[in-house]
């Protein structure tokens, strides 16, 4: 895709064409038919993580193969429509620093309650 279709399709005025310009201009925002496009990307996606569940040969892969499709959504659908691909970086480092600290937390409880208890401590 050419910077000015993608330009267009965010509804950027890069000069001279007149497209994007006036009352449809959306500040760097997508539109319409791009937050379409993105929604159908995620549903092939979701599509394929449900097929490849359904596929036998791919079972000794399955964990790793989902969690990267769904990463994948996840970053599709913060960038996107939560417009953090749009809003000050400031928007950004907040859901951040509130990702990392529920990861680290998963990351802890996980550790307190089905790694620590196997190890035995007073013996």
């Amino acid at each position: 895709m050419s910077t000015e279709a993608m330009a267009e399709g965010l509804g950027q005025d890069h000069g001279g064409t007149g497209h994007g310009s006036g009352h449809d201009d959306h500040g760097g925002h997508a539109s319409p038919g791009f937050y379409w496009m993105i929604g159908g990307i995620l549903t092939v996606i979701t599509a394929v993580e449900v097929a490849i569940f359904y596929i036998p040969f791919l079972a000794s892969v399955l964990v790793p193969t989902l969690l990267v499709l769904s990463a994948a959504k996840f970053l599709l659908v913060v960038m996107f429509f939560m417009h953090l691909k749009y809003d000050s970086r400031i928007f950004a480092g907040v859901f951040l620093a509130g990702l990392v600290l529920a990861a680290f937390m998963t990351v802890a409880l996980i550790i307190l309650y089905k790694v620590l208890p196997n190890y035995d401590i007073m013996g």
